[in-house]
């Protein structure tokens, strides 16, 4: 699974994606991060990628140009939108054969959760577009990419953070990409453990609470059911946190 984050700080992007699990998933080619500077793709001097915003107002906008031409040279613009060509061209091509997507980290996106995880773990390619200053050009959000995402109702300086979180929730969802896969079955907001009703599929999934070595520290111990190995009860006594 490739994932391609278009951003003027690249370096955000590969200093966090060179440690722990994501570090290992790139080594072992279960998947690729691809950090992209969106200034090699501007033409002036002092490759600015953005500006002061029509009909006034404060800070700057980014502008188009830069985001059209360095999504174009990744083919990460969704196909019914490139330069005005039809879906047939497209096909002829072969780009539709991939299943991609295109997001622009915004914070009046959609808001992003494990069932978008799942979703986007079927996925071969994603490339995010990460905001920045006062907002993003709206042709962008218009013509170049598939839809805005959020991962939650607050503003933050930039999108790199945010295409991150996704990066991460998705990646370990990646066939492979855990040593214990039974560990997704189990965890919080897992979609993948079973519920017995529609009305537990629509509340939030809580995960069970664990203990481990010492038994007891400083006077707080470990509850006595899993210290008997009795893994029945032990069971039993994981049900009922939820």
């Amino acid at each position: 699974m490739k994932f391609n984050i278009i951003t003027i700080f690249p370096d955000l992007i590969t200093q966090y994606c060179s440690e722990s699990i994501l570090k290992r998933a790139q080594e072992n080619k279960l998947i690729e991060i691809n950090s992209i500077n969106l200034r090699d793709f501007t033409e002036d001097k002092h490759k600015s990628v953005d500006d002061t915003p029509y009909g006034g107002g404060p800070g700057m906008v980014m502008k188009p140009e830069p985001i059209y031409k360095a999504l174009k040279s990744i083919d990460a613009i969704p196909f019914r939108k490139v330069d005005g060509l039809t879906k047939i061209k497209k096909v002829f091509n072969g780009s539709l054969k991939k299943k991609k997507r295109t997001f622009l980290l915004s914070p009046r996106g959609k808001q992003f959760n494990q069932e978008m995880a799942e979703k986007f773990s079927k996925l071969d390619e994603i490339t995010f577009v990460s905001g920045r200053y006062e907002g993003v050009d709206q042709r962008v959000v218009d013509h170049m990419v598939d839809e805005e995402i959020s991962i939650g109702p607050y503003v933050l300086a930039g999108g790199e953070l945010g295409a991150l979180v996704i990066i991460e929730a998705v990646s370990r969802l990646v066939p492979g990409m855990l040593g214990n896969p039974a560990s997704l079955d189990e965890e919080t907001f897992g979609l993948r453990q079973p519920v017995a009703s529609s009305k537990q599929q629509s509340e939030t999934q809580k995960e069970y609470s664990q203990y481990t070595k010492p038994a007891n520290f400083k006077g707080w111990k470990v509850p006595d059911v899993l210290l008997s190995g009795d893994h029945r009860r032990v069971e039993e006594w994981r049900k009922k946190q939820f």
